[in-house]
């Protein structure tokens, strides 16, 4: 009985096999086939030249607060040196450093390629 109903099992299977899947694999490679259009791209500086803008423009605020950063701390550390206050001094280094990065990012990118 168990072998009826496996072979039962099997032929459904393989009509639906043959009355659904087969045509719909048929139709699928048809449409690749025949529905096939030419697209002719005129260049893509319409799409990433807003793009390069905007990179630019981020570029550009970046290195110009790193310069703010920079000033700012070159006179903290003018003033805690001054003072013979190390542990200032030691922080207004580490803005100098971290100003002298933004600051310079441009100029690195721009090295690199970007």
């Amino acid at each position: 009985m168990n072998t009826k109903k496996n072979n039962s099992f099997l032929s459904k299977v393989k009509d639906f096999a043959g009355k659904v899947v087969a045509p719909a694999l048929a139709a699928t490679a048809y449409s690749v086939n025949a529905m096939t259009t030419t697209v002719f791209a005129s260049g893509t500086e319409a799409v990433t030249k807003p793009l390069d803008n905007l990179k630019t423009l981020v570029i550009a605020v970046i290195g110009a607060v790193g310069v703010i950063i920079l000033a700012k701390n070159v006179m903290e550390f003018a003033q805690a040196y001054q003072q013979q206050d190390s542990s200032t001094m030691n922080s207004a280094l580490k803005g100098i450093v971290a100003g002298s990065m933004m600051a310079g990012i441009s100029t690195v990118l721009t090295f690199l390629g970007f």
